[in-house]
């Protein structure tokens, strides 16, 4: 399949491959390096609406538990109540509000992220990345976005002061997005 010239040849209804996508984040430790994560379990789904893309909508719901960071103490430490508090708050889920175009390739879904029981408006900018037929008939289509969120905004409050000033963990979290979607036969 030749890519479309733009976002709007996509229409239809896409189903998140969570096998080949992930759902990850990057936070500051120590306030001099970066910790990587990713959420092992999720799904989602997403209506592409042909034209400017203004009735399209998304929807995705991370098992919070599944959370990996490639250390299991620490992983641990984000499930309890200093952070996820995963035994109130199973699962992390995203709504689309709303989604825009910004050029042929480029497009920013506004919705609601909900983390720990609550909810706050978020917009992510993507990038469509490609489209084509796999080798067992599926129409994929990548798409990659990026966002920065304060995690006190969801009420992820615990930190550890450093002797040399700063804290452990960064308010900043940044969520990082890559998407495999199939489209629906």
């Amino acid at each position: 399949m030749t890519l479309p010239s733009d976002l709007a040849e996509l229409a239809g209804t896409w189903t998140i491959d969570a096998s080949h996508s992930r759902m990850g984040f990057v936070a500051r430790h120590a306030m001099v390096t970066k910790v990587r994560g990713s959420f092992n379990s999720f799904e989602g789904s997403a209506v592409v609406t042909d034209g400017d893309l203004s009735g399209s909508s998304a929807t995705v719901t991370i098992d919070a538990n599944s959370i990996d960071t490639r250390n299991e103490q620490r992983d641990g430490h984000l499930r309890s109540n200093d952070f996820f508090d995963m035994e109130n708050y199973p699962t992390i889920t995203f709504t689309s509000t709303g989604v825009e175009a910004t050029s042929a390739a480029e497009f920013t879904v506004t919705g609601d992220l909900t983390i720990k029981g609550v909810t706050r408006e978020v917009s992510i900018p993507f990038t469509f990345e490609g489209a084509a037929n796999d080798p067992f008939g599926n129409l994929r289509a990548g798409f990659e976005g990026s966002t920065v969120i304060n995690r006190k905004d969801f009420g992820i409050e615990w930190n550890a002061a450093l002797e040399t000033g700063g804290v452990l963990v960064s308010e900043k979290i940044t969520l990082e997005i890559e998407i495999s979607a199939i489209k629906a036969a």
